[in-house]
């Protein structure tokens, strides 16, 4: 792996965090991200932004890390035997939003490389990343417009590149224990190698390009519809599967704490209120019992 092509990743991934906060902040009134600069003791360090508190959004980070490391995580290499006892580089960016409007989905995306060497052996690497979508009270043309732009950005490189990253997305995106899906996904890759370094990176571009356009309409929608006790107390009971899921199987949350990362970093991904109630069902029939009956459940959005 040439050392001018992790520069020309790591350009992009720094551009791409300032252009959605800059894009997020402009959602706003009043209030801005705060930025964090750390440094990793075995190496490297990240950008850290978070706005909180705000009339759209409640709270969102939006990351940029690049580290490196002397051997990767068990969550890396337990998928991958080979990758065990090799120096790493892992750079990327990676974002939660969590709107303050029940009506308004939280949003999650990230983008990343990661290289993996050892002394006398070629350069292991691969990028990853997605998007997906987590709502509360969906609007079925906000779904299908989600996934419309999502299949935008993967048809320029090739017929079945969407529906192969939806499939994983629905798959990855599923919390065992309770049946059911954390949203209506979206896209998810990883360990892409196989088209080249050029194009896989021009295709982790495109993903990181498209997050902005599928999101900020449905936010720019949906923002001042109004709502009361109800739909807030619904949104922060579902924002709890979002916990759930953080912390029980997310590979890159995973990553992070068994790295040596930055954890308020790594949890900035978890919403800052969430209510938890024992065994609670929706009414059938109602609102809420249609997020359970036809959302959280994989199915071919756009008719293909």
């Amino acid at each position: 792996m040439d050392a001018k092509n992790i520069t020309q990743v790591e350009v992009y991934l720094k551009g791409l965090q300032d252009r959605i906060c800059l894009a997020l902040e402009a959602e706003e009134v009043d209030v801005r991200f705060t930025e964090d600069l750390w440094q990793r003791p075995e190496g490297g360090g990240g950008r850290t932004r978070v706005l909180a508190e705000g009339r759209v959004f409640e709270q969102a980070g939006v990351n940029f890390s690049a580290v490196q490391g002397f051997s990767l995580p068990p969550s890396a290499t337990a998928r991958r035997p080979e990758l065990a006892n090799r120096q790493f580089q892992a750079m990327g960016v990676s974002l939660v939003i969590h709107p303050l409007n029940p009506y308004v989905p939280t949003s999650h995306a990230n983008v990343r490389l990661l290289v993996a060497e050892k002394p006398g052996e070629p350069a292991i690497w691969w990028f990853g990343g997605g998007f997906d979508l987590t709502p509360y009270y969906p609007f079925k043309e906000d779904v299908v417009a989600w996934h419309q732009t999502a299949k935008a950005a993967c048809d320029p490189f090739g017929a079945d590149v969407y529906a192969d990253y939806k499939k994983c997305c629905d798959e990855y995106f599923f919390l065992p224990h309770r049946n059911e899906t954390r949203g209506v996904g979206g896209l998810f890759f990883d360990d892409l190698n196989d088209w080249g370094f050029d194009r896989c990176f021009a295709f982790m571009q495109s993903v990181g390009e498209s997050y902005l356009k599928a999101y900020l309409p449905i936010v720019q929608k949906r923002k001042e519809t109004p709502y009361g006790e109800r739909e807030r107390l619904f949104q922060l009971y579902r924002r709890g599967r979002y916990v759930e899921f953080n912390l029980v199987y997310d590979r890159g949350t995973l990553f992070g704490l068994q790295s040596g990362g930055r954890t308020e970093s790594i949890l900035m991904s978890l919403p800052p209120i969430v209510q938890w109630r024992y065994h609670w069902q929706p009414e059938p029939g109602s609102v809420e019992a249609e997020l359970y009956d036809h959302y959280l459940k994989p199915q071919n959005w756009l008719g293909l």
